[in-house]
């Protein structure tokens, strides 16, 4: 019998005995943690979603940018980590206009492993990005240094390798060098957590381009403009939403990644070969 708890909530991974069918002898191998995280807003909850249990204070600031809980990171006071037997609680004081504007919006979230249409009540709030995007863009991009980045994008995943279950996205200057990664068994927490981190260490540069080890589905888009960035690459495919939306904003997105190759679906001009 199991002596583990159900929920874990103070590391990202935990080693269970296993044992492959093909073998009469078992191993430990390490799994990827997935917790209920809960955002307190003022004290009032607000939604719970399955995430890893790392990078807390980069998650909260992230998503409440991302979903428009505060309007820029000064709205974002204080944040307490309570890590209970239920899961963790984040209990995050904003601004009191953000708040009153938080209580008016209708809100009808589940639990869910970073997916899902957060608290959007009509058509109108499914497509949203930072308003400061739009078609025209100067940005450039060297392809060799695109590809530079991603030969060493694994490398940077200890998560991923220890466990082959999570997501990463990580954030590059133009000359393909690293800046940050985050993991998380969401890609849109992984998303949300790098937009955290970014912005607490003050990375601002509009040259900056981001690597994504999902697909790239609108929502990647949308996250990306709160970075004022002009570049996704994403190792897996983009959505035809995804297309239209890069187009639209003027996002360079890149899709099919790997090794030397790629496929660019919006803004071409934007890379030099």
């Amino acid at each position: 019998m199991s002596t583990h708890k159900l929920i874990e909530t103070n590391d990202a991974t935990l080693k269970f005995f296993a044992q492959k069918n093909s073998s009469t002898k078992g191993a430990l191998e390490s799994l990827a943690e997935e917790t209920p995280v809960a955002f307190v807003y003022n004290g009032i909850s607000h939604v719970v979603m399955m995430a890893s249990p790392i990078d807390l204070e980069d998650f909260a600031l992230g998503f409440s940018i991302t979903e428009e809980i505060i309007k820029c990171p000064k709205d974002f006071y204080a944040i307490e980590i309570n890590h209970l037997d239920s899961g963790i609680e984040l209990r995050i004081e904003i601004s009191t206009e953000c708040f009153v504007s938080l209580k008016e919006k209708r809100r009808n979230l589940t639990g869910r492993t970073g997916c899902g249409l957060c608290g959007a009540e009509s058509l109108t709030q499914v497509i949203k990005y930072q308003q400061e995007s739009n078609a025209s863009t100067n940005q450039s991009f060297h392809s060799n240094h695109i590809i530079t980045a991603l030969n060493k994008f694994s490398d940077n995943q200890a998560l991923q390798k220890e466990t082959g279950s999570t997501h990463a996205v990580a954030l590059y200057n133009n000359a393909g060098k690293i800046l940050l990664i985050r993991e998380d068994v969401g890609r849109h927490n992984a998303f949300d957590k790098l937009i955290g981190a970014a912005i607490r260490q003050e990375m601002n540069e509009t040259n900056n381009f981001v690597i994504t080890s999902s697909r790239a589905s609108y929502e990647m888009i949308q996250k990306l403009t709160y970075l004022n960035l002009k570049l996704i690459v994403a190792i897996s495919a983009p959505t035809a939403l995804a297309v239209r939306l890069a187009k639209k904003i003027g996002v360079t997105l890149i899709g099919f990644a790997r090794g030397e190759h790629f496929t660019i679906y919006s803004h071409k001009e934007t890379i030099i070969e």
